[in-house]
């Protein structure tokens, strides 16, 4: 079902309703875009945020957005360009209708990581990254306040990375 992806890089994906994107009122957060700018881009970046998916692009890893929402990939960019960030790739809920759901007579899941090469991604909704077995990809679920959410996640990414050299390994010596 996925795309013939060969890239040598990783990619790693981020959903963004409560995983980049959170409520002050429950979590820390980044200080919101000098104003005018806090009006047209109200949601609130999770503390650490662009710091992680900067190291994570320092270590090779690929860094993309996958999210159910319909906000507009330039919107998407723009924000996080406010705070030094830029992905390497954007999924939007139009871009997986057009591109993972078209064709499909039954109803896939919200997010097809593989489809997109992606080997992890975090979110916060369990029914998602209960997925993962099923339609061969990594999840983290981050879904309530974690002073270590970031080393967390780091460490996922590296267990992933591992386990896809593993596997890579077992599939060159069964050539």
């Amino acid at each position: 079902m996925g795309k013939n992806i060969t890239n040598d890089k990783m990619r790693i994906s981020f959903d963004l309703d409560e995983v980049l994107f959170v409520s002050p009122s429950i979590h820390k957060t980044e200080p919101a875009p000098i104003f005018p700018l806090d009006r047209i881009f109200k949601e609130r970046l999770r503390l650490g945020a662009p710091g992680l998916i900067n190291a994570l692009q320092d270590l090779g890893y690929e860094v993309w957005v996958y999210t159910s929402s319909f906000r507009s990939e330039r919107y998407i960019r723009t924000l996080f360009g406010l705070y030094g960030v830029h992905f390497d790739g954007v999924v939007n809920g139009q871009r997986h209708l057009d591109e993972v759901q078209k064709g499909h007579r039954e109803t896939l899941p919200q997010k097809v990581p593989t489809h997109y090469g992606i080997t992890l991604h975090i979110d916060d909704e369990e029914v998602i990254c209960s997925y993962g077995r099923e339609y061969g990809f990594d999840a983290y679920r981050l879904d309530v306040p974690d002073e270590d959410w970031k080393e967390k996640i780091l460490e996922r990414a590296f267990e992933a990375k591992r386990k896809k050299r593993n596997e890579l390994s077992a599939k060159k010596s069964d050539s």
